[in-house]
């Protein structure tokens, strides 16, 4: 997978794909991405510059919810490390009385 392209350069992207002097398609050569990619900036964009939507979440949203997943994971797996802990001391009779 590419690095990702700073935000600065989705941004003049963009814009200069809304100034509508180029085609999308000329426009995300000359820039050296796919034109999907530029296509998907420009709706995120468009997303975020409404305040977002009913089904679409803006970038501060998508942000939000990968760290609630990776918080999630860490929790989940600290759950199941209790878990075996706790059989483990039940099996050996290792609590103190």
């Amino acid at each position: 997978m590419p690095a990702p392209h700073p935000p600065e350069f989705r941004r003049r992207a963009v814009e200069l794909a809304r100034e509508r002097s180029k085609p999308v398609a000329a426009l995300a050569k000359d820039l050296g991405i796919s034109e999907s990619c530029l296509r998907r900036w420009m709706d995120q964009a468009e997303t975020d510059d409404a305040g977002g939507s009913e089904t679409a979440l803006n970038s501060r949203e998508k942000k939000e919810l990968v760290e609630l997943r990776r918080d999630k994971r860490r929790l989940e797996m600290e759950v199941e490390i209790l878990k075996r802990a706790a059989a483990y001391f039940a099996q050996e009779n290792v609590l103190p009385k």
